[in-house]
C-alpha cells in the first residue's frame, strides 16, 4: 500500500462515524501549521490559494491547481481534500479528464460543485450537474485511487436559497456515486437537519464560516465532517491587513506584540 493509498483508507475511516475538522490552509506552510496541531485531515482552499496569487476567488487556472495541490498534499502526512470548485471545466467529459490529474497529485479526496457562474443561472441545469458528478466518479473509478467524492451544491451560495432544491440535488448527487455531500452557507439547525437526514446514510460537511454552530452540537445533528472554506486564510489577511493599515495610518507598531514562534511550530 503506498502513502496516498493509507491517506485515502485514512481518510475514508474518518467519515464512517463521529465528526471530524477539516480546516483549510491555503499554502504549505499553513498546511504545516495545521497538521502540527492535530487535524486528522486537511482541505484546499480556491479562494484562500487564489489570494496568495494577488486574484479574487476562482480566478487559478487548472495547471496552477493541481501544482498547488501536489505542494499542499507533500508538505503534510495527513489526508488532503481538494476543493477542486467545478472541476475547471462544463462538460462531463472534460471534468472527468480533470479529476483524473487531480487524483495523481496524491490528494485523499476532492469536490465537484454545481454554481455555473452564470448570473442568470447560477446553478447548472439538473440533468448536466448529475452527470458531472458521475463523470467524476467514473474518472475516480478507473484512477484506482479511491479518492472520496464529495458533491457540492452552491445555491445558498449563489443567490438561489432554496432547501427543498438543494436536498432534491444532493439526493441526487448521492445517486451518482457522491460519497460525501456539502451545501456551503447552510447555516440554520433545521436545515442542516434536514440536509442531514435527506442524504442519510452518507456523511454530510458542514461550511462553518461564522460562529454559528460549535463542532458538539454539529455532531449531535449528524454532520461528520466540518471545513471553514476561506475563513482562516480571512483571519490571518485580518491580522496582517490591521497591522500594515496602523504602521500606514498611525506609523506604530503596537500589533508586533506576543507574536508567534513560527519557526518552532514549523520544527525551525
Amino acid at each position: 500500500m503506498t502513502v496516498s493509498d493509507d491517506r485515502v483508507s485514512a481518510f475514508r475511516r474518518l467519515h464512517s462515524t463521529g465528526c471530524f475538522v477539516m480546516p483549510n490552509p491555503w499554502d504549505p506552510g499553513s498546511a504545516r501549521a495545521l497538521a502540527q496541531l492535530g487535524f486528522p485531515a486537511l482541505a484546499t482552499t480556491s479562494a484562500g490559494f487564489a489570494w496568495t496569487m494577488g486574484r479574487p476567488d476562482s480566478k487559478a487556472t487548472i495547471d496552477e491547481v493541481l501544482a498547488h495541490l501536489g505542494a499542499v498534499v507533500d508538505a503534510v502526512d495527513v489526508p488532503v481534500n481538494a476543493d477542486f470548485e467545478g472541476g475547471y471545466a462544463v462538460e462531463p467529459d472534460l471534468v472527468a479528464a480533470n479529476v483524473t490529474r487531480a487524483v495523481a497529485t496524491g490528494i485523499a479526496g476532492l469536490s465537484i460543485e454545481d454554481a455555473s457562474g452564470d448570473q442568470e443561472e447560477p446553478l447548472f441545469d439538473f440533468e448536466l450537474a448529475v452527470a458531472r458528478i458521475r463523470a467524476a466518479r467514473q474518472a475516480i473509478d478507473e484512477s484506482g485511487t479511491g479518492v472520496l467524492l464529495t458533491g457540492r451544491s452552491e445555491g445558498f451560495v449563489c443567490g438561489r436559497p432554496d432547501i427543498n432544491e438543494t436536498m432534491w440535488r444532493l439526493r441526487a448527487y448521492a445517486d451518482a456515486g457522491a460519497d460525501c455531500l456539502y451545501a456551503p452557507r447552510i447555516t440554520s439547525v433545521e436545515h442542516v437537519s434536514a440536509i442531514v437526514a435527506a442524504v442519510a446514510p452518507k456523511p454530510v460537511n458542514l461550511l462553518v464560516n461564522a460562529p454559528f454552530m460549535a463542532v458538539a452540537e454539529a455532531a449531535r445533528l449528524g454532520v461528520r465532517r466540518i471545513s471553514v472554506g476561506g475563513t482562516l486564510a480571512r483571519t490571518a489577511w485580518a491580522g496582517f491587513l490591521g497591522a500594515a493599515t496602523e504602521i500606514a495610518e498611525n506609523g506604530t507598531f503596537t500589533r508586533f506584540e506576543h507574536l508567534p514562534n513560527v519557526d518552532g511550530l514549523l520544527g525551525g
